[in-house]
Order: structure tokens, then C-alpha cells, then sequence
């Protein structure tokens, strides 16, 4: 791991840049989302979709920039285990991500298919349940410093799932480990391991809870709290080589959502709490 990390670091041109103009708020969410976890745009929908994550419904909700939500789907044949972020195909098809491993216990981690033609309905069934595990994990949990398969973050490119950890090791040092995982729902597959990134030191403000593609593929994009990592002129698939630009957002709340409206156009959500919703927030890239 620490090798792997080094060697990222090597082959990593960073820039940083403040974003505090370019970014903003658009609307509060829903009032109906306390723990709004992912966001995400499907191209068979006009709204805007995000899950709550653990101990909350099954359920996928669609709301659109006035903060109205507009859909509840239910996913009738699934649990919210941890469901974390979602992701969507260029068929319009959503898939949750449920890989929330805070304890570093699970050993159920699944992505969930919920097909185009089912985001105008009440009720859902998943179309398929794709089940996978970490190779290098051997212990349910493992030692504390050793807790590092917590995910929160993946999207989808050329049929594979690309998942991002959220360090949990108690000798956090910032590292963010790229898995790649098939789109077979035919047996549980070993998530395979593509690279790693070190995003900085502090847990509140470098852990990794969203991310995304662009449309033209071309851009990656991560999310902490309080930053942004953009990604390009990456190698193969090892999406965190190549060039990285830090964006500090300036701006420091639990925001656990990230995807790309268009090219040049980023969209957020955060969590509330038992007084507030959280918002629906705008990041333009220069």
C-alpha cells in the first residue's frame, strides 16, 4: 500500500487552485432528506437522484434545482445494508453502490442495477445484484490500522465499476485506494486493485465520499468535505495517474455527493442534520 502510494505520488503533476467564485449554492434539498449520500444525473431522467445511506429506507429519490423532490422509488427486492453513491450508463441506467464498510466487517458488498425505463415508477426491483469482495482482506475487520475497505465513491466507464476508498485505518495518512470491479452479476468477483492516491492528511478533510466521469470521459473528479481533485491525462486505467488539480472549495460541511452536470459543471450535496437539510451546490470548472 505505502509503496503503491509513493509511486502515485511520483506520477502525479498537482497544481491547486481556489475555487470560492465558482462555487455556490443552488438550492436546499428536500426536507425530506436528512442524509442525502450520493448525486447523481442519469441520461433517462430530468432530475437529479441520491439515496440516504445506513439505518435509512431503500429508497432512491429524484428531486430537480428548486429543491422539489419529485420521485420516491422504492427498490423492493434489496436492503440499505450502506448504500453510498450512485452511479449511472449511457443507457440511462442507475446503479447504487452498496459498500459501506465503516467497521470494515462486511462481507456483502454489492452494486445494485435499477434499469432506465423503472426511474418513473413508485416501486423498483434491482435488474441485477453485482457481488464482489477485496482480495487483499482477510480479516472481518482487520486491525485498526489495517482498515482501509471502506468505499463511498465509484462510477461507471466501459462496463466496469471503478471504487474509490475511504481510508478508516487509525494511522490515517490521506491514501485512497482505486479498485476496479466487472459489471457481472454471474458470481461474487475479486475487486481488482488499479492504483492509489494520496489526497492529504487530516481525516475531516481528506477522506474520499464521492466520485465521477465526466461526459466526455476525459475528466475525474473526487470529493472530500471541503476539496475537489480533478483528474486528467490519466494512463490506461489508472484514473489517479497522470495530472491532478486540488480545488478548495472553502467551504467545510459532510458533503457526500459528486457528479458531473456537463463537462465544465459540477454538482454537490451534503448531509443535514435533525434541524437542517443540506444543499444542492455548484462547482464550475476554469
Amino acid at each position: 500500500m505505502k509503496a503503491l502510494s509513493v509511486l502515485a505520488l511520483f506520477s502525479i503533476t498537482l497544481s491547486c487552485s481556489q475555487s470560492q467564485d465558482n462555487f455556490s449554492v443552488i438550492c436546499k434539498l428536500p426536507k425530506q432528506l436528512k442524509e442525502a449520500s450520493a448525486c447523481e444525473i442519469s441520461k433517462a431522467s430530468p432530475l437529479i437522484w441520491t439515496i440516504e445511506d445506513n439505518h435509512n429506507h431503500n429508497i432512491l429519490f429524484g428531486f430537480n434545482e428548486k429543491g422539489e423532490l419529485i420521485r420516491k422509488i422504492t427498490i423492493s427486492n434489496v436492503e440499505n445494508n450502506d448504500w453510498e453513491d450512485l452511479t449511472s450508463d449511457d443507457k440511462g441506467n442507475i446503479y447504487i453502490g452498496d459498500f459501506g464498510n465503516n467497521e470494515n466487517d462486511r462481507q456483502n458488498l454489492a452494486i445494485y442495477k435499477i434499469n432506465a425505463s423503472d426511474l418513473t415508477k413508485d416501486e423498483a426491483q434491482a435488474e441485477s445484484i453485482i457481488q464482489f469482495y477485496y482480495p487483499e482482506q482477510t480479516e472481518f475487520p482487520p486491525k485498526k490500522k489495517e482498515r482501509i475497505f471502506d468505499v463511498e465513491s465509484f462510477f461507471f466507464h466501459n462496463n466496469k465499476f471503478y471504487l474509490f476508498t475511504k481510508n478508516r485505518s487509525s494511522q490515517f495518512d490521506g491514501t485512497t485506494v482505486l479498485y476496479e470491479v466487472d459489471n457481472d452479476s454471474s458470481k461474487k468477483f475479486a475487486a481488482k486493485k488499479i492504483g492509489s492516491f494520496v489526497t492529504c492528511d487530516q481525516f475531516n478533510h481528506c477522506a474520499v465520499t464521492s466520485a465521477d466521469i465526466s461526459p466526455n470521459k476525459d475528466k475525474v473528479a473526487i470529493l472530500s468535505s471541503d476539496k475537489v481533485w480533478i483528474f486528467t491525462n490519466w494512463k490506461g486505467n489508472n484514473f489517479l495517474s497522470g495530472t491532478v488539480e486540488k480545488i478548495e472549495l472553502n467551504h467545510h460541511t459532510q458533503k457526500e455527493g459528486l457528479c458531473f452536470k456537463d463537462e465544465n459543471t459540477i454538482l454537490m450535496t451534503d448531509e443535514g442534520d435533525k434541524k437542517h437539510t443540506g444543499n444542492l451546490y455548484q462547482l464550475k470548472l476554469k
